[in-house]
């Protein structure tokens, strides 16, 4: 796919998940993606796979926010395989926290799917938020 196309289809994913609908943001995925949270802290993590992905990751989201996950792309910029996301959450803890964190996705795409994420965030606010 082009830039143009890897664009396209991550608009798409994030304007449904400005609504909270994650099914596209999911579908796109490849079965052998890999899902890095960037940095040398206690939030470094590395997910590999789709099900790890969807299991523990997606998984762990469902549980520690408030349904649905909502989040709104600010920025989309392309180039070649790579599409970079700046984006911010909409989404609340179950006893009521704000969580708005502010990302920066690193998608490389290939054959129409996601098949990895760099994201960068701001993990003083994930630290804040899930370890008080």
């Amino acid at each position: 796919m082009s830039a143009v196309e890897n664009k396209h289809l991550m608009e798409t994913i994030f304007s449904e998940l400005a609504t909270g609908n994650d099914q596209p943001f999911l579908e796109a995925m490849a079965d052998d993606m890999q899902w890095r949270w960037m940095g040398s802290g206690q939030w470094a993590k590395t997910f590999q796979g789709k099900q790890a992905v969807v299991n523990e990751l997606w998984g762990s989201v469902k549980t520690t926010l408030r349904p649905p996950y909502k989040a709104t792309a600010r920025r989309i910029i392309a180039e070649g395989e790579y599409v970079v996301v700046e984006a911010i959450g909409d989404n609340m803890t179950p006893d009521g926290k704000l969580y708005n964190n502010r990302y920066c996705w690193v998608c490389r795409m290939g054959e129409g799917k996601l098949r990895a994420i760099n994201e960068y965030m701001d993990t003083e606010l994930v630290t804040m938020t899930f370890q008080s």
